[in-house]
């Protein structure tokens, strides 16, 4: 592993993230009989955010079509080992796998993993990612601050949440549309779902475009 968290490989999948196209209505009607079309009809007649079942957000159909990287692929698989087969999760694996926090991840059941895609790693300054990486505390306390025990449905994520760090993190929303106030990320720049209700056999998964920072000890 390098100590730049193989930017190389973190640069192209950021590019391919960026630039391949976003959910389309296309999309939609190839899953079949829309739910979310009658759950929202039932929730504008009662005033409530609409139910999401499924995946959602713009990222979500950048994930690769079939295999284990694919969301159906990930069901089956611990939170690691299907973040491992994910194209724009290498810098997270990276980390994890410096922190020697895979196998532990792997072993808690439902569980909820604010996952930063790699181009919120690339979003950090060149030099923070070495210092990140050889600070074995710092990372354990950032990886861990993006972990909270439960399974959140999106009905649930919004709220403050304690973290496996044993702080909070904040998450505001509601229906598809999920962020963390940039006072909660280390660029400061808030942070987005950009794929959500992801599943794991053991987790669930949203994807967020930037890195979170745990509160200072």
């Amino acid at each position: 592993m390098t100590s730049t968290l193989q930017r190389g490989s973190l640069v192209a999948a950021a590019t391919l993230a960026l630039t391949l196209p976003a959910c389309s209505s296309d999309d939609a009607s190839d899953s079949g009989p829309s739910s979310s079309s009658s759950n929202s009809t039932a929730a504008s007649e009662t005033g409530a955010a609409p139910v999401v079942d499924g995946p959602f957000g713009p990222a979500c159909a950048t994930l690769p079509a079939d295999g284990e990287g694919s969301v159906a692929g990930m069901v089956d698989d611990p939170v690691m080992t299907a973040a491992a087969s994910n194209p724009f999760l290498t810098g997270l694996v990276a980390a994890v796998t410096t922190a020697h926090l895979g196998e532990s991840l792997n072993g808690l059941q439902n569980i909820t993993v604010l996952a930063p895609v790699d181009q919120g790693f690339l979003t950090l300054p060149p030099g923070d990612v070495p210092a990140l990486l050889a600070d074995s505390p710092r990372l354990t306390a950032l990886l861990t601050h993006h972990v909270i025990q439960g399974r959140l449905t999106p009905e649930q994520l919004a709220g403050t949440h304690t973290t496996l760090n044993n702080d909070e993190v904040t998450i505001e929303g509601s229906g598809q549309s999920f962020t963390v106030d940039g006072a909660g990320t280390l660029t400061q720049t808030v942070a987005t779902v950009i794929c959500g209700n992801l599943q794991t056999a053991n987790a669930t998964v949203y994807l967020i475009d930037q890195v979170l920072a745990p509160a200072p000890q």
